[in-house]
């Protein structure tokens, strides 16, 4: 996966924020953070709003909506109250284990 872990566009110094309060968020079926897992798409913030593009492993998912609540809340405690967060859930492209940071496949043993 590319170093940069996800699209992001916004002023850089978000950036240093949003990560950690995103690597907060554990997928509870793999027992990884979503940033790891490779399930953030992309983060774009402005005119006072953030939004945030997520995806899930399957759309099978039995956790989407706990994953969706937790990233929407790790972003409210670490953002400005002022600043509107929205979370997308998006399949395309579709998730692939290619998305993975090294640490992730490791975990997983691949």
């Amino acid at each position: 996966m590319k170093e940069d872990r996800f699209a992001y566009d916004g002023p850089p110094e978000l950036l240093p924020v949003i990560l950690p309060a995103l690597e907060k968020v554990v997928d509870p079926e793999v027992a990884l953070n979503i940033v790891d897992v490779g399930l953030v798409y992309g983060v774009k913030v402005e005119d006072g709003r953030m939004d945030v593009r997520i995806t899930m492993t399957s759309a099978a998912c039995p956790v989407t909506d706990i994953i969706v609540d937790d990233v929407e809340n790790a972003l409210d405690d670490a953002m400005p109250p002022e600043l509107k967060i929205h979370v997308e859930l998006v399949w395309e492209p579709p998730w692939t284990p290619e998305r993975m940071s090294l640490r992730a496949r490791a975990f997983m043993g691949w």
